[in-house]
This record gives structure tokens, C-alpha cells and sequence, in this order.
């Protein structure tokens, strides 16, 4: 891999975003399930869009994510140079961050781009993945 694509493969990663904000939870033990079915960034090495939908499940602890925070924090990616395998573990990083849950996975699904389909999944606490 050249340098150029080692500075694009990262910038997605390093890119300042709008926080996720949250607010209390007020009860315990239940799943919440978040869908992002408009997905978009850019791929780092071609410019070409990369579209899907984002699937965001978790369990909260003290605080729940605030919609409208994350629908903006979503929406950020659109201009953005990221690899989508990057994208869905920077997700994940940014909503444990944010809302610190008891458990999280964020599943992509992404459109075929020259005949593939791919499904990525990163999950909170990490390898925590069924195989």
C-alpha cells in the first residue's frame, strides 16, 4: 500500500464528527435497535459512493442515544473518506463512547459495488462476535 493510500485508508478514522449526545435512561434490562437505512460515504481509494444501511443494537446502562444527534452524526459521513469496514467500527467506538451501554454491535450492509455485497459487524465489548 502506497503512502497516499495509508493517509486515506486512516483520514476517515481521525475526522471530527458531531458528538452523539445522550440523555438518562430510566429503566433497565431492554434492547434498543436503531436503523440508518440511507448510509453514505465516499470510498477513500475511488471517490465512488459506498450506500447501505447501518444497523445500530444496544443495551443501555445510564444514558440512551438522542436521535437527532446521531441522525446528524450519521449524516457526516456523507462527504466523508472512509472504508466502510472503518466506518462501522468507528460507529461502534463513537456509541460506546458516547452512551457507554452494556453491550453494542453495529451491522452494516452495504449495496453491491462492482458485483459484491459485503455485511460487516463489530461488536462492544470486542470479540463478542458468535461465530
Amino acid at each position: 500500500m502506497n503512502t497516499a493510500d495509508k493517509k486515506a485508508e486512516k483520514e476517515g478514522l481521525k475526522s471530527v464528527l458531531p458528538p452523539i449526545l445522550c440523555f438518562d435512561n430510566q429503566f433497565k434490562h431492554y434492547k434498543i435497535t436503531i436503523v440508518v437505512p440511507e448510509y453514505t460515504s465516499l470510498c477513500p481509494k475511488t471517490g465512488q459512493p459506498d450506500c447501505g444501511t447501518v444497523t445500530i443494537e444496544y443495551e443501555p446502562d445510564k444514558s440512551v442515544i438522542e436521535l437527532k444527534s446521531l441522525k446528524i452524526y450519521m449524516q457526516a459521513y456523507r462527504n466523508l473518506g472512509i472504508f466502510y469496514e472503518n466506518a462501522v467500527n468507528r460507529i461502534l467506538e463513537d456509541v460506546v463512547s458516547a452512551a457507554r451501554p452494556k453491550w453494542a454491535k453495529v451491522k452494516g450492509e452495504f449495496r453491491p459495488r462492482g458485483g459484491i455485497f459485503s455485511v460487516i459487524e463489530a461488536s462492544y465489548p470486542r470479540g463478542s462476535l458468535r461465530k
